[in-house]
């Protein structure tokens, strides 16, 4: 089975990001870039996929120059090749020009390597934008099947049977290739690189294209016009009593004062 993992580089959302008060935007000024969270929860379940049952897990990326090292990361822990769409233009893309760019650069790949992809994966949402809608419309754009929030893929008869979260659980769904499968947090780390395994990355010749190889790129029909901060919390009341009926009378006081019952 030939698996496709679409990779988005974001900034690193193990550090406190706060908002330039001038620009109105994020300040990411000494903050790291890396392969997107859920996107690479998708790599790890497609590699042990490939493990368990054989095939090849593939990585593409649609961004700037430094988009790069995301890739080579991602042929350290298990991806067997890299595709690269590479124009600073595509930092303006919207969910919907993303999923244009998306779509045409896996028929490019598809036609060039003469093969298709059985199974593209994304991660259900990014951690910068949060939009959680490319996986559904570039399902739409592909003609395929569609499954969001899987947490576990296997193969089932002649199709693949997905485990799909929810709030309650998951369902489990039947799903016939190709198709576009987005990927929650399994029950389950991505690995880490080895030395051996970062040292072959780093050589690893990734093919690139241009804007100009994949097609016209589309001015963005939705734009972020401001970034908010969620206002602080205010301090909380703590409640010193010692008697634990007069430190229930106590809260039960304040929350009438604060007409919260």
């Amino acid at each position: 089975m030939e698996i496709l993992i679409c990779v988005k580089q974001v900034p690193d959302d193990s550090i406190e990001i706060h908002l330039d008060k001038d620009k109105k935007k994020p300040n990411l000024n000494g903050v790291s870039l890396v392969a997107n969270a859920f996107d690479t929860y998708a790599l790890e379940l497609a590699v042990r996929f490939m493990e368990a049952n054989g095939g090849n897990v593939s990585v593409l990326n649609v961004g700037a120059e430094d988009s790069l090292n995301a890739l080579k990361n991602c042929l350290s822990v298990g991806a067997k090749e890299a595709f690269f769409v590479k124009d600073d233009s595509y930092a303006a893309l919207d969910a919907i020009g993303t999923a244009d760019v998306l779509a045409e650069s896996i028929h490019k790949i598809e036609k060039d390597k003469d093969k298709k992809f059985d199974l593209i994966l994304c991660g259900k949402e990014s951690t910068d934008e949060i939009t959680g809608q490319v996986g559904a419309m570039l399902a739409e754009k592909l003609g395929t099947g569609f499954v969001s929030s899987a947490v576990e893929i296997n193969l089932k008869d002649n199709g693949m049977e997905v485990h799909q979260e929810t709030e309650e659980g998951y369902n489990i769904v039947s799903l016939e290739a190709p198709a576009v499968v987005t990927v929650s947090k399994p029950n389950y780390d991505p690995r880490y690189p080895t030395i051996k395994t970062k040292m072959a990355s780093r050589k690893a010749v990734i093919p690139t294209y241009s804007a100009a190889e994949i097609g016209e790129v589309k001015q963005a029909k939705v734009r972020c016009i401001e970034y908010v901060e969620p206002p602080k919390r205010e301090a909380g009341i703590k409640i010193q009593e010692k008697d634990a009926a007069l430190a229930v009378n106590a809260a039960m006081e304040q929350m009438k004062k604060d007409k919260a019952i």
